[in-house]
């Protein structure tokens, strides 16, 4: 049980800095200011699904896309880890505010002209602000490193990212039922410096996986 919560624990480390819900908090604040207490409810459960469903993708069906196009591990970390430092120089040095990504701006506007209520569940908020592509480039990494070895038993293995998947949804799901209420406490200002703080991190994140993929080629061709 033990090695099942700190493999759990590990996880949540490593995707929730990437799937940062702090932000989709605020994106959510700024494509929901029309709908009434029922649709943002709707809409939150909605987008917890859809990350959970992406998570659950990535790992299982990432080797096979893997496999399809001849990519290799070392590979997929030097890109992986490019494509999370890249996230976290954006999110450290940020060009746009929250909420104003160009598939954010192409909601609003549908948003803007709509009769009828806007599904914003799947994107943006699911795809790309949570489960993003770093995100899912880290899913697909980290399900190739424990399939080619790891200190881990198998039922921990099989158990430990399917609950990681489900906590990450849920973190996700409370934080856009609890929106309001996060921005009260913590406020716009709280919440840039939080995500600055996950810039970083996922930095070091990303230039560890550029290492680690360039160490793996080094040895590969001694």
């Amino acid at each position: 049980m033990l090695e099942l919560i700190k493999a759990v624990s590990l996880g949540l480390v490593v995707l929730l800095p990437l799937a940062n819900p702090l932000t989709t908090v605020a994106l959510f604040l700024g494509l929901a200011g029309d709908m009434n207490f029922e649709e943002r409810n709707r809409q939150s459960r909605q987008a917890s699904i859809y990350v959970f469903a992406i998570m659950m993708v990535a790992w299982y069906a990432g080797n096979a896309v893997l496999d399809t196009f001849g990519i290799s591990i070392p590979g997929l970390r030097i890109a992986g880890g490019l494509i999370v430092a890249f996230i976290g120089f954006r999110m450290l040095f940020p060009v746009k505010p929250a909420g104003q990504s160009v598939e954010a701006k192409q909601k609003q506007d549908e948003l803007d002209h709509a009769k009828e209520p806007v599904n914003i569940a799947f994107v943006p908020l699911a795809m790309p602000s949570t489960a993003g592509p770093g995100t899912i480039a880290m899913i697909i990494s980290s399900a190739s490193t424990v399939r080619s070895g790891i200190d881990f038993p198998v039922w921990v293995v099989n158990t430990a990212p399917v609950l990681t998947f489900l906590l990450v949804s849920l973190i996700l799901w409370i934080s856009l039922r609890s929106s309001g209420a996060i921005m009260k406490i913590v406020g716009k200002s709280g919440i840039e410096a939080i995500s600055r703080l996950m810039g970083f991190l996922l930095v070091c994140m990303g230039v560890q996986f550029v290492i680690n993929g360039v160490l793996e080629v080094v040895r590969t061709f001694h």
